[in-house]
């Protein structure tokens, strides 16, 4: 952002590049309709989306899918072992070529069976071999950026993105560190939440953790909240505890495992956050997927040493779906309404000198660059 202030309107308060002294955005930035369609190609269109996990790309042909908005694609490992991505619509009339996970030697369209071979090239397309002028070559599939992160499929739609990798530096030594064998974890489990409120309400309520000690109990009774401090850092933050207070507490039993240090969480912009939970080897992915203005589907992937999640870690998974999951669901969904309200525009974000447990410097982090994507003259 070229200046410290952004320009917002007449009766605004400020929002300011020093979280300590700024106002979070106005209401309208999660109720407005024109606000929510300039975030696909500011924000979607040009950020890096988690599409899947490695371990559901094992064999040549396998392939997924996921859906950026309008913008559906999938993933295929290639007949060389490596993965590419492609827009997920036949060159030929526009019909969508595969749906959910897979295996296929070729994509065949199941509208008219145009077929493409795995690196995208078309094959064939049935009765055009004596048509004037057509080439196959002109009707390849249209690519999209792919890259592996931790075990983690990411695509990103914009061809002049730069690699993950240099956008999020020291990232996966930080997950690492928490998690040493992540590059051997697999796909174990997907659990789905459809959700009233606008997607950077759920972004912003898990960049703090001022609620922890009001909201989550249990949470608090698992965690060392005394050691709990949030860290941004380019496009992410890290939400750390290097310890836990028992491992007999509130939230869920567990044995001392590889995860040892405590709990750590991470976001990674736009939508995806990351978590580490004490005990054995996991790690899980909570993702937000703007459905519309005020409703978000989130789907949390759970990854193992096992496809099959051992007693502990199914605790740890009942723990976040039945509990810490509605927690702030409900939290959520009620500052949706709230964000309505005639007598609501603008807060303060809470932020002290240490930036300890309380300060909700994370959230700013996050806010600003929502701002700084959607342009610093924002009326």
């Amino acid at each position: 952002m070229a200046t410290a202030e952004i320009n917002l309107r007449a009766g605004d308060a400020p929002f300011t590049a020093d979280p300590a002294e700024s106002f979070t955005l106005p209401a309208r930035f999660y109720t407005d309709q024109h606000v929510y369609e300039l975030e696909k190609k500011a924000i979607f269109y040009k950020s890096w989306w988690y599409a899947g996990h490695v371990s559901q790309l094992q064999k040549t042909g396998d392939y997924l899918t996921t859906e950026i908005h309008e913008q559906n694609v999938f993933v295929v490992r290639d007949r060389q072992g490596e993965l590419r991505a492609f827009y997920n619509v036949c060159q030929h009339r526009g019909h969508e070529l595969v749906q959910g996970t897979g295996h296929a030697n070729l994509i065949v369209c199941p509208y008219h069976a145009w077929s493409y071979d795995l690196d995208g090239q078309l094959k064939g397309a049935r009765n055009s071999e004596n048509m004037r002028g057509f080439k196959k070559c002109d009707f390849s599939l249209k690519p999209v950026q792919v890259e592996v992160f931790c075990g983690l499929v990411m695509i990103n739609l914009d061809p002049e993105a730069r690699p993950l990798t240099e956008l999020a530096p020291g990232l996966e030594a930080e997950i690492k560190q928490y998690c040493p064998s992540v590059d051997d974890l697999v796909f174990t489990q997907r659990d789905t939440y459809d959700v009233p409120c606008n997607w950077k309400v759920m972004i912003d309520n898990f960049l703090e953790c001022y609620h922890c000690h009001t909201a989550h109990r249990d949470f608090v009774d698992l965690v060392d909240m005394d050691s709990y401090r949030s860290k941004v850092n380019g496009i992410y933050s890290s939400h750390v505890s290097d310890a836990v207070k028992s491992t007999d507490n509130k939230a869920y039993k567990f044995e001392k495992g590889e995860v040892d240090f405590g709990y750590a969480g991470w976001f990674l912009w736009p939508n995806l956050t990351i978590w580490a939970y004490p005990g054995e080897a996991n790690l899980s992915v909570l993702q937000m997927n703007p459905e519309s203005v005020e409703r978000t589907v989130e789907f949390q992937d759970w990854f193992a040493k096992s496809e099959t999640p051992s007693a502990q870690l199914k605790d740890a998974m009942d723990y976040q779906k039945d509990i810490l999951q509605p927690e702030d669901i409900g939290l959520c969904v009620s500052v949706q309404k709230g964000l309505r309200s005639l007598g609501y525009n603008q807060g303060r974000f809470v932020v002290d000198a240490e930036y300890s447990e309380l300060s909700e410097h994370a959230v700013h982090h996050f806010q600003k660059m929502v701002a700084e994507a959607l342009g610093a003259d924002i009326s």
